[in-house]
């Protein structure tokens, strides 16, 4: 096996690449994978390249042209891996360190997750390509891109395109080689990453004579954006480490199909040999007795007029006619097919949802859920190894959080839940709700608080509308109270204010 320090050796770089595709492309680990793919894609080899053989009288097998050659893949090499993926990664991941809090324009707080906004609006996309290849495939690669313009992505290798170079010593990812060809009439393109940038090649003849079409350049551009001049580009630089991250599917670093590979192909060929049998076996025919006399063409025609006419003319002294019925023996295989089911969901830990009774309580259903949670805490130590590494290079301190994905009774997950609602808080309610995911609660929490605003806002205004038609109301008791007064002694008043004017004119 080629490694790191391999590398280090040479001087004809073209020349070692074209030595490490071969060698990765005969390695049994490709092969392996490429399988993989097939099976992934319903193209089960094993089924596909069966052929029904018979022995001639020297004991020579030959194909049998005559038989019937059905040929019925099933899907649960792509079925049980999706299950597995979507399970543990079907609500995306979040994180739960680098939480920041802000005002927004209407003058709510509102809660916003940092790491995630800067791995990019499909890093849930992007992981998860890079678990579901990690699984088929026993490992992937995680290549981390940072874009100004089309935003940061984590891309995905995976073992059909990507030649690893570890170190010898540490076995850490040190250098590697992408390969690609869209087809075999087209020319071939690798692409070399070192820790200090990557260098591209083409060749036009396979993998065996490459040429530097593109040299070296770093894995970062500083970009200077002006008015006037627009964005150029005044500076380049690299990552600590290789910016590609391995991961492995599973604590055995191998494909799941190992294993289950076995199984599958017993179930297919078990179901397609049933299918053959049916249409080789003739389940009526008839038994012409004394009639030895008649040609093969006379008896085809005599089939004809039976089947479509459904009368038979014979001397019944002398010649019979008799119909036989006969029926396929299928009583067993279905019991060994549905064994074999049974075994492959057992075996990889995977949930047949036909064991699940419409109805069943949380506690039949998580204790179906056993083995799939058992896969899945292995999946997610791989993950967070993975994440350690990646946050490493990035310089990002945070903590991975994942929602699993599971069929539950929610009326009696959320019956539970809000009965304990008054010791909780809301954000807390909101997380432990079964049909909310971890990124819709921040959002939530902001249009409750926006709504709380509004409502007490509406409040104090109706108050102060209260207040003020209160006052009102008292005015108007003041006003009728003093044109009361004034009806009643307003004459003796005036009287009075009279006497007091003559008063003031004598003196």
């Amino acid at each position: 096996m080629l490694t790191f320090q391999d590398f280090e050796k040479v001087t004809d770089k073209a020349s070692f690449i074209s030595n490490a595709i071969a060698e990765h492309v005969h390695s049994d680990e490709y092969k392996i994978a490429c399988s993989a793919n097939a099976y992934d894609h319903q193209l089960n080899e094993t089924i596909y390249n069966y052929v029904q053989l018979i022995f001639s009288t020297l004991g020579t097998p030959i194909e049998d042209f005559t038989a019937s050659n059905n040929k019925i893949a099933s899907n649960f090499f792509h079925r049980l891996n999706t299950q597995r993926c979507t399970y543990l990664l079907g609500n995306g991941v979040s994180f739960s360190d680098n939480i920041e809090t802000y005002i927004n324009e209407n003058g709510v707080e509102v809660q916003t997750d940092t790491t995630k906004e800067f791995l990019g609006s499909k890093f849930d996309n992007d992981i998860y390509n890079l678990v579901y290849y990690g699984l088929i495939h026993g490992r992937s690669f995680g290549y981390w891109v940072e874009d100004s313009k089309r935003g940061n992505r984590l891309y995905t290798f995976d073992l059909t395109e990507f030649k690893p170079l570890p170190d010898e010593e540490t076995a850490a990812l040190r250098a590697g080689i992408r390969f690609w060809q869209i087809d075999e009439t087209k020319p071939m393109f690798a692409v070399l990453y070192e820790e200090d940038g990557f260098t591209k090649y083409r060749s036009e003849s396979g993998y065996s004579d490459f040429k530097e079409v593109q040299p070296k350049q770093a894995y970062k551009q500083i970009v200077n954006t002006t008015e006037f001049d627009g964005s150029e580009v005044v500076g380049e630089e690299n990552y600590s480490t290789l910016p590609i991250i391995p991961f492995w599917g599973s604590n055995l670093h191998q494909s799941t199909l190992v294993g289950m590979r076995n199984a599958i192909d017993s179930f297919d060929l078990i179901r397609s040999g049933f299918a053959n049998d049916l249409s080789d076996c003739a389940q009526i025919y008839w038994l012409l007795s004394n009639c030895a006399g008649m040609s093969d063409a006379e008896v085809e025609r005599f089939r004809d007029r039976l089947k479509f006419n459904h009368i038979a003319v014979a001397d019944t002294d002398e010649s019979t006619v008799t119909p036989y019925t006969q029926e396929i023996p299928y009583q067993a295989r279905k019991e060994y097919l549905d064994h074999i089911r049974a075994g492959i969901y057992e075996d990889f830990g995977g949930l047949d949802v036909h064991t699940i009774a419409a109805g069943a309580t949380n506690d039949h259903i998580d204790a179906a859920y056993q083995p799939m949670d058992e896969e899945a805490d292995d999946l997610e130590k791989q993950l967070s190894e993975f994440f350690q590494l990646f946050f490493d290079m990035l310089d990002i301190q945070d903590t991975p959080v994942f929602k699993r994905n599971r069929v539950s009774n929610e009326r009696e997950q959320t019956d539970m839940i809000l009965s304990a609602a008054d010791y909780l808080d809301d954000e807390t309610v909101l997380k432990k709700l079964p049909f909310i995911t971890i990124d819709e609660v921040a959002a939530i929490l902001a249009r409750k608080d926006e709504e709380d605003a509004d409502t007490f806002m509406q409040e104090d205004t109706e108050e102060a509308e209260d207040e003020t038609v209160a006052d009102d109301e008292d005015m108007a008791d003041n006003n009728d109270q003093i044109m009361e007064a004034f009806n009643q002694y307003g004459e003796d008043i005036i009287s009075m204010l009279e006497e007091l004017l003559m008063e003031g004119d004598d003196e």
